[in-house]
């Protein structure tokens, strides 16, 4: 072979290599799910080394779980999933003992049960990297050949190369999780502070009012009818059952009393009472749904019904609470003149928040003249324990 064939050879097997990098890369950029980018890792890998098989490892409890694997017969020796005891001087063991790059350039020499079930399937050398995140050892990337020395100086440094892709992936991952699971607290948090407010009016303020509109009834007998004195206290009746009915409607706002009391359905149905357009509502069994994702689903049916009413111009509106593999989806629609828009107001924007932190999504759908659809999609999983969740942690694999 040439000078100039081998260098060709060279520079066509770094350009593969790039290639490749590139499209983990792309993966980690389009946030890639964990199993996807773990198993295209250990692929192109494979295919750039060109070795018998490559595979990725968690370290967890004094173990290592195998999270991904690859060869080119497509049947790898070890199970995804299976844990495998860390012994002995292999570059599992020694991966997680320095944290650093290690290599085994023959297997014949190293002692321990992993090494010899190594041996049995006939692997002689193994050349792995580290994946670290947040400054600690996450786990492994390690390629495996049947030939004992058979892995060049650097092969460590390619390897750390993909293994540096899974770390950003898997630290972008956390920060995503970390936010995600702060908003859903922050929302929490504030739907509690909601029903204190909402109990502290029903409790203090309204019912000082009730007793003071209870006084002026037991006056009004005393006062001749007819009198200065009886039309003044009338019309401090009425302006105090307004007052009254402000405030009702005040703390219905800030958080109804009869969804904690009574549940979602029976608030939908409060909604739709009040509502000065007829209301088709189908909401059976929304009461079992998790407290948070009833909270939210009660907000955006009052918007959507708010906004259907006051801007519509609408004759007839709908609401629909129903659950469909593990997602549960709120809409209301209407058949008025359309043309809404998600960032018309500061209540839907509100509600794009408030769904966003629960991990859902919140659509509209509103062509000018064929009326208006809302529609809030959320999984219900991500609901669950809201209320005590605790510290984020780092993303498992798999």
């Amino acid at each position: 072979m040439s000078r100039d064939d081998f260098t060709r050879i060279r520079t066509l097997a770094l350009l593969d290599e790039q290639a490749a990098l590139r499209r983990v890369a792309t993966l980690v950029a389009h946030n890639a799910s964990a199993a996807t980018l773990f198993e295209q890792v250990c692929r192109e890998l494979g295919a750039v080394l060109g070795v018998r098989s490559t595979d990725m490892v968690r370290f967890e409890d004094g173990a290592a779980t195998l999270v991904a694997a690859w060869s080119p017969s497509g049947d790898p020796a070890f199970e995804i999933g299976e844990r495998i005891a860390i012994d002995g001087d292999t570059v599992t063991a020694k991966i997680h003992r320095t944290g650093q790059p290690q290599r085994v350039d023959d297997y014949t020499v190293v002692e321990g049960p992993l090494a010899e079930r190594l041996l049995g399937l006939g692997v002689r050398s193994v050349v792995g990297a580290p994946i670290t995140v947040a400054g600690k050892l996450w786990g492994a990337t390690m390629a495996s050949s049947d030939d004992a020395n058979s892995f060049p100086p650097r092969t460590e440094q390619r390897i750390a190369d993909f293994a540096e892709l899974v770390t950003a992936a898997l630290a972008n991952a956390d920060a995503r999780e970390q936010l995600a699971t702060s908003r859903a607290r922050i929302v929490t948090a504030a739907d509690d502070a909601r029903r204190r407010i909402e109990r502290d009016l029903h409790d203090g303020a309204q019912q000082r009012l009730v007793s003071l509109a209870l006084s002026l009834r037991l006056l009004e007998p005393k006062l001749e009818p007819g009198s200065e004195a009886a039309r003044e206290l009338a019309a401090a009746r009425t302006e105090l059952d307004q007052a009254l009915g402000e405030l009702r409607e005040l703390a219905r706002g800030i958080h109804p009393s009869v969804l904690s009391d009574r549940g979602l359905e029976a608030a939908l149905r409060g909604l739709a009472g009040r509502s000065p357009v007829p209301v088709e509502l189908d909401a059976d069994g929304c009461d079992t749904l998790p407290p948070a994702l009833q909270t939210t689903a009660y907000f955006v049916a009052a918007e959507g019904l708010t906004n259907a009413f006051k801007h519509a111009r609408c004759s007839r509106t709908a609401v629909r609470v129903f659950v469909d593999d593990g997602w549960a989806t709120v809409e209301v629609s209407d058949d008025g003149v359309g043309g809404t828009q998600l960032d018309g107001g500061s209540g839907l924007r509100g509600l794009v928040d408030r769904v966003s932190a629960l991990g859902g999504q919140l659509e509209l759908d509103s062509p000018a003249g064929a009326g208006t659809t809302l529609r809030a999609r959320i999984e219900i999983s991500e609901c669950v324990g809201l209320a005590s969740a605790g510290e984020p942690g780092v993303l498992a694999a798999g």
